[in-house]
């Protein structure tokens, strides 16, 4: 949404999180359709082609699907979340959620980076870097969604062969210009030097010395005692990363923590 139009609504709400915090584990959205309305969605329009029109009564459907039912169920969720006591946070969840997207930095374009990409070395970067940017220049000119042209998987799979000299064999079905256009993308990081090939990325090495264990063990134990009692997950109080982050004294609680998550772990004070 934002990326479309530039800006987010004032409010958004996020059934997925106040389903979350009433304890539900299996919050996709036909998971929640089905828990609270006896109704199976098909998925079989998922990855279906949207740009081609007319569209088909199955694809219709499946549209109408996914909205039909989220006012009434947001409704519903809200009802037991005031019940339980945990609209607020709800709330400021929902708040804190909107604000991570305004705050992200798109211009940085690290969304190349996919899952896996970790064990690429700088020339495998490259290489991924050249083929995701080559392949949402593809999907915006043909208007189609980017798997359609290339799954991340498939780029992944690319990089890795391109980096050890191979020759991927690309899918027959590309069209000559799209071919050229990504030989011409690939030519392009051959040629260019290896200063100008992203880097691994380097994780903060902490310290991990006994103290540093024993504080994150108690507050795992404290986190999982109050979400036990409260029967949702622990990771939606703190994440094991902020727990760690806290242990080392890298963070206070009032920056990576939420007014209500701080009075779960006892940290308001």
């Amino acid at each position: 949404f934002k990326r479309q139009f530039g800006e987010l609504p004032a409010v958004v709400y996020d059934t997925q999180i106040g389903a979350r915090l009433l304890g539900v584990r299996r919050f996709g959205l036909g998971d929640l359709v089905s828990q609270y309305f006896g109704v199976e969605l098909s998925k079989s329009s998922q990855k279906a082609d949207w740009g081609k029109r007319p569209l088909s009564p199955k694809m219709i459907e499946y549209a109408l699907n996914d909205v039909h039912y989220l006012l009434e169920m947001g409704d519903m969720i809200v009802g037991r979340l005031k019940e339980k006591g945990r609209y607020g946070w709800f709330e400021e969840s929902c708040l804190a959620a909107r604000q991570r997207v305004l705050d992200r930095d798109d211009s940085k374009e690290e969304n190349w980076r996919v899952q896996g990409s970790g064990k690429l070395e700088p020339k495998g970067l490259a290489y991924l870097k050249a083929l995701w940017q080559w392949r949402d220049g593809e999907a915006k000119s043909w208007d189609r969604p980017s798997f359609m042209v290339a799954p991340n998987r498939q780029l992944l799979e690319w990089s890795i062969d391109l980096a050890a000299g191979k020759n991927p064999a690309f899918p027959s079905h590309y069209r000559p210009d799209r071919v050229k256009r990504l030989k011409s993308a690939l030519d392009a990081v051959r040629q260019s030097p290896e200063s100008e090939w992203p880097e691994r990325p380097s994780g903060k090495r902490r310290k991990r010395d006994k103290d540093f264990e024993r504080k994150v063990d108690e507050l795992i134990k404290t986190r999982e005692t109050v979400a036990a009692s409260l029967d949702i997950e622990g990771s939606l109080i703190a994440p094991r990363a902020v727990l760690e982050s806290l242990a080392a004294g890298e963070a206070v609680a009032g920056e990576v923590l939420l007014s209500w998550q701080r009075e779960c772990l006892g940290m308001n004070g």
